[in-house]
């Protein structure tokens, strides 16, 4: 397997995952295939879509429509499905959906900004992790709920790191670009996974809500 053929699976299979948690986030609610199709879709490309923007490529879906069609039939089956599932199911699902979105992207970007050398070294991190939470970010918005950016949930902590050690790795042995992917993929994966199994969060001292707890001890 060689890097344009990592690029392209970690991309369709972030894809399918983002594409789902999209329509998950929203289907509780109610709302109708169109729409939940359309909110699948935003997810899946939005993140890579601002990617792409960012470093002045053609975007990768305008490239490769089968990005769009593997979105709109991901979102199709989820909506389809979506009412096997309790409420406590589906959003326990969409979270570790999203975690399986984020270790793709993550490293799928960074590969790609490494690959066309731009702002080395910390621009393959930063997109990186741009990417991996930009349709999610875009999807909890649209939702209408609270990003799990802005809670103390370890998000993106998981996806610099895996992006850091990735860049760091390859600038010691840049022959294995596919072996770091995949394992700096399963990194990601598997901490965010376990931060959402055994419910681990961000220290409260290193949170605002420690400050203005501070704050208002010292007010009374």
């Amino acid at each position: 397997m060689d890097v344009a053929t990592l690029q392209y699976l970690l991309g369709m299979v972030g894809t399918v995952a983002f594409a789902v948690t999209g329509v998950l986030a929203v289907t509780p609610r109610g709302i109708d295939l169109f729409g939940a199709c359309v909110l699948g879709l935003i997810t899946a490309i939005g993140g890579g879509t601002i990617r792409d923007l960012i470093l002045g490529v053609p975007v990768f879906w305008a490239a490769d429509l089968n990005y769009i069609w593997v979105a709109l039939g991901a979102s199709f089956v989820a909506f389809l499905t979506e009412r096997l599932l309790t409420r406590k199911e589906i959003y326990r699902t969409m979270l570790y959906l999203d975690a399986l979105g984020l270790s793709m992207f993550a490293i799928q970007a960074a590969q790609k900004v490494m690959w066309i050398e731009f702002g080395m070294p910390l621009a393959p991190i930063l997109m990186g992790v741009l990417t991996a939470i930009g349709g999610g970010l875009l999807r909890d918005v649209l939702a209408g709920q609270p990003t799990l950016l802005m809670r103390r949930e370890l998000y993106a902590i998981p996806v610099t790191c895996g992006c850091v050690l990735y860049v760091v790795g390859l600038s010691w042995l840049p022959a294995y670009p596919v072996e770091f992917g995949i394992t700096c993929s399963l990194f990601i994966l598997a901490l965010r996974s376990a931060a959402i199994f055994w419910d681990l969060h961000v220290p409260l001292w290193l949170t605002t809500q420690s400050r203005e707890k501070d704050s208002d001890e010292e007010d009374r």
